[in-house]
């Protein structure tokens, strides 16, 4: 999987992974044009856009009648210390991200329970939630 992204103007960013091309920028406030969605909901959209996905197949294997879903996400930084389940603590930040989920369809008990613990393992929630190491090399060459 490869994302390649240029500058547009200013704050605007085209970014593509070869099939399909989409515009980031910042708020007319923050110095953008507003012309896309900024970094942080391009991150919040990958997630509820996965788990939706993933609920989805989960329910189609078991034939399930899932007609919709529905995510609301929402991020925020918090001190470690105003975060009770948190491992970090002190002075240091942490980014909390809520997740709220419906579903449409006639769904029982048990299975709504068991979407809620699906949602929780789609690749981008797993990815999130894991170490990742983000090597950063300098190519002069690079065009997109």
């Amino acid at each position: 999987m490869s994302i390649t992204a240029h500058t547009q103007k200013n704050y605007m960013v085209a970014i593509s992974n070869g099939r399909h091309t989409i515009l980031a920028d910042e708020p007319e406030h923050d110095g953008g044009y507003d012309a896309g969605p900024n970094p942080y909901d391009l991150l919040l959209a990958g997630l509820a856009a996965c788990t939706v996905i993933t609920l989805h197949m989960y329910a189609d294997r078991k034939q399930w009648p899932l007609e919709k879903v529905h995510v609301r996400l929402d991020h925020r930084k918090v001190s470690a210390s105003e975060c009770d389940d948190c491992e970090s603590t002190g002075s240091a930040k942490v980014d909390i991200i809520d997740m709220d989920l419906s579903f449409e369809g006639a769904l029982d008990a048990e299975q709504t329970a068991r979407l809620m613990e699906i949602a929780k393992r789609c690749p981008v929630h797993r990815t999130l939630l894991s170490e990742t190491k983000i090597r950063t090399h300098h190519e002069p060459t690079l065009t997109t």
